[in-house]
C-alpha cells in the first residue's frame, strides 16, 4: 500500500498539473464556454471507453502491467499536449490521456486486493488521500508557473511537468511496485469462463444497494465535475483569477480533503458507518455549491469551496467502500471498472452540461443545478440508509 500510495501520487500531481490552465488554454484558441466544457469532457469520454477494458483486463494479466501501460500512455499525451497548436489538437490529446487513465480503477481494485473488508475504508480513503495531494501539489505548481495573468499564461511547460511526473511514476513502479494479485488467482481468473464472470459481475450489479450506490457515485461526480469544468471561468469573471489564483485555491481544498481522508476517513466509517458517511458529504456538497453564487469576497469562496470539496472528498471514497464490501473479491476489478465507468461517465455528461448551462442560462446555474441535484442525492441516500435498518432488524 505505501508503495502504491506514493506512485498514484506523484501521477496525480501531474494531472493536477494541467487543471487550473485547461480551460484558459481552450479559450486562448478562442474556445466559447460551451467548447470549454466538452474539452473537460472528452477526457472523461474516452476514460469511459477504456475503463472496464482496464479493469477486466488487470484481473487477468495482473495490476502491474495495467498500471505500468497507462502511465507510459499518459507521458505520450502529456507531451502532445504541451505542443498542441489548435483547439482541435487539445481535443485530441485530452482525449488520448483520457483513453490510457486505466490507472485509477487499477489502484482501486490494487486497493481492494491486499486490504480486508474491515479495513477497506481505511484503504479507500488512502487514495483518496492521493487524490486529494495530487490536487494539493498539481494545481499549485501549474498555476504558479502558468501565471496569474490568463491572457499571458505560459500553457505548455506546465504540460512538460505533467509528463515528467508522470515519468517519474512509472520509472518507480516498474522497479518497486510489487503485483497484488497472485500467480494462482491470475490463473484461476483466467481459467474462469468468461460468461460465467459475466454472470457473477451481473449479479453483483443486481444487488439493489450496489445499484443506488453507483447512481449516487454518478450523481456526485456529474456535480462536482460540471463544478470543475466551470470554476476557472467563474472565477475569472467574478473576480479577475487566473490559473494562478485557481491553483491556489484547488491546493488549498486538496489540503483539507487529504486530512479528512488519510487521517479521519477509516476511524469515522468504524464509528459511524460508511452509510452514514455518505449521507453526509451529500449534504455538504450540496450545501457548498449553492452558497458559490452569493460569495462576494474571496474569503467567503474559499470557504464556500472547502464545504463543497470536503463533503465530495468524504462522499466518493465512502461510496467506493460500500461498493467494494458488496462484491465478491474474483470480481472487484471489474466491479471497479463499471463503477469507474458510471463516474466517468457523469465526468462527461457533468461539463459538457455545466459548459452548456453555463453559456445559456448564466455563470450562476451550474452551481444551482448541482446544489438541487445532490439535495436530492443526500434524501435518497438517507432513505436507502434507513431501509437498510429496517430490513436488519426485521432480520
Amino acid at each position: 500500500m505505501p508503495v502504491l500510495f506514493l506512485i498514484v501520487v506523484v501521477d496525480l500531481i501531474g494531472f493536477g498539473v494541467v487543471i487550473p490552465l485547461l480551460p484558459f488554454y481552450a479559450e486562448y484558441y478562442n474556445a466559447s464556454p460551451d467548447q470549454v466544457g466538452l474539452l473537460m469532457a472528452i477526457y472523461s469520454a474516452a476514460q469511459f471507453i477504456a475503463a472496464p477494458f482496464w479493469g477486466r483486463l488487470s484481473d487477468r494479466v495482473g495490476r502491474k502491467p495495467v498500471l505500468m501501460l497507462s502511465m507510459a500512455g499518459a507521458v505520450g499525451a502529456y507531451v502532445w499536449l504541451g505542443f498542441a497548436e489548435s483547439l482541435v489538437s487539445l481535443f485530441l490529446a485530452r482525449a488520448l490521456s483520457g483513453f490510457m487513465a486505466g490507472n485509477i480503477a487499477t489502484a482501486f481494485a490494487y486497493v481492494a486486493d491486499v486490504t480486508t473488508k474491515e479495513d477497506r475504508a481505511k484503504g479507500m480513503g488512502m487514495m483518496g488521500a492521493a487524490f486529494s495531494i495530487g490536487f494539493i501539489i498539481g494545481p499549485a505548481i501549474g498555476g504558479l508557473i502558468a501565471g496569474a495573468d490568463p491572457n499571458n499564461a505560459d500553457f505548455r511547460t506546465p504540460c512538460f511537468v505533467a509528463a515528467g511526473l508522470s515519468a517519474l511514476a512509472l520509472v518507480s513502479g516498474l522497479f518497486i511496485l510489487k503485483e497484488s494479485l497472485s500467480p494462482e488467482a491470475c490463473a484461476r481468473l483466467n481459467a474462469q469462463d468468461r460468461s460465467g464472470r459475466m454472470k457473477a459481475l451481473m449479479a453483483a450489479l443486481s444487488t439493489p444497494g450496489i445499484r443506488v450506490l453507483i447512481v449516487l457515485s454518478f450523481a456526485a461526480t456529474l456535480v462536482f465535475a460540471a463544478l470543475e469544468a466551470t470554476f476557472a471561468m467563474w472565477s475569472s469573471r467574478e473576480f479577475g483569477w487566473g490559473p494562478l489564483q485557481n491553483g491556489y485555491l484547488f491546493a488549498l481544498i486538496g489540503v483539507l480533503a487529504a486530512i479528512v481522508q488519510g487521517g479521519l476517513l477509516g476511524k469515522l466509517a468504524k464509528r459511524f458507518g460508511v452509510e452514514r458517511l455518505i449521507v453526509f458529504g451529500a449534504f455538504a456538497l450540496s450545501i457548498g455549491l449553492a452558497v458559490v453564487p452569493f460569495v462576494t469576497t474571496s474569503t467567503q469562496l474559499v470557504l464556500a469551496m472547502t464545504v463543497a470539496a470536503l463533503g465530495f472528498g468524504i462522499l466518493s471514497p465512502a461510496l467506493n467502500t460500500a461498493i467494494s464490501v458488496r462484491g465478491d473479491k474474483d470480481v472487484q476489478g471489474g466491479l471497479m471498472g463499471v463503477t469507474r465507468s458510471a463516474t466517468t461517465l457523469s465526468r462527461v455528461v457533468g461539463p459538457a452540461m455545466g459548459g452548456v448551462v453555463f453559456a445559456v442560462i448564466g455563470r450562476h446555474a451550474p452551481y444551482f443545478a448541482g446544489a438541487l441535484i445532490m439535495a436530492v442525492m443526500a434524501v435518497v441516500a438517507l432513505l436507502a440508509l434507513y431501509n437498510q435498518r429496517t430490513v436488519t432488524k426485521t432480520e
